[in-house]
This record gives C-alpha cells, structure tokens and sequence, in this order.
C-alpha cells in the first residue's frame, strides 16, 4: 500500500509552534514529538498517511500537547529555551521556517493564515486560541506566572 505525505499547515509566535494535520477521520494514528522532529502515521478513509519532519531548531516535547479532532490534529508545540545563560531576551524568536530541509518545506508545509501573526504584531494578538486543545493528549502543565489563570477561580467566576 502506497503511504502518502500528510499535509501540514503551521503558525508560531515567539514561545510556540501550532501545527495541523490535515486530515479528517484520522484512525490507527502513533504521533511521536521529540525534541527534535515530529513523527506520524495514521488512516484517513482507506489511505494511509505519514509525517516525518525535523523541526528547524529544538522544541520542547515534554510541554507540547496534541489533539486529535474530526477534521485534523492540532498540535501545540512549545519551542525550547536555550540555555546558553544570556540575558534571557533571545530565548524567544520567530522561525524563518518550520524546517530544518528548506526543500522539504516548500512541498510539505503550508502557513495557516488562520492563525498567523507577524512578529512586531505578536503582542497585539496574543497567543494562540486553545480551546480546540483542550483535553488533549500528552498535556503537561499549561504556562501559568503573571496572566495565567486556572480553572477554579474561572469558574467561579462564571457561576459554576
């Protein structure tokens, strides 16, 4: 059986990485996030589909969370922080691209225009919108310090 290419849409901001599967339906699915590269293998109708990229600089696997949704896997992968000791301003920066292979890139990889923001915007639009994450998989402690929130005092908030 011939294994086709998934396609692949992404949007980062200076912390993250949101990365889609584009698939519908998606069964037998084994999703592997290193540090490093994303591995995937699923079904979707009767076609089997693989994803196998190396990201352009190191992420964080252990803090990333994936969803699978009728329509997609989303992913939410958190990009590491060096550890170099500067003074801590250039952890965070936007990617020239997703991957390390620029040839890959240019047939695998599409920009979600959905959810891009330009770098000097960033602060504008804020994060990305979680909610389609919610639940997902693999979820390890969500960012919390200055603007964080938890559930609790949400929903007290709210009545609940």
């Amino acid at each position: 059986m011939t294994v086709n290419t998934a396609p692949i849409k992404w949007a980062q901001r200076s912390d993250s990485l949101y990365v889609t599967i584009a698939l519908q339906d998606v069964k037998d699915e084994t999703i592997n996030l290193s540090d490093s590269a994303l591995v995937f293998k699923g079904k979707s109708g009767d076609k089997e589909y693989e994803v196998n990229i190396e990201f352009f600089k190191a992420v964080d696997a252990k803090d990333s969370t994936y969803k699978v949704l009728p329509r997609s896997i989303q992913m939410h992968v958190m990009k590491a922080k060096s550890d170099d000791g500067d003074d801590g301003d250039d952890d965070e920066e936007f990617w020239p691209r997703l991957l390390k292979d620029k040839a890959l890139e240019k047939n695998q990889v599409k920009i979600d225009w959905d959810r891009y923001v330009d770098e000097d915007e960033e602060d504008e639009a804020g994060g990305f919108d979680m909610s389609a994450l919610e639940g997902g998989r693999g979820m390890g402690g969500m960012p919390g310090g200055p603007g964080g929130m938890d559930m609790a005092s949400m929903m007290a908030g709210m009545g609940g």
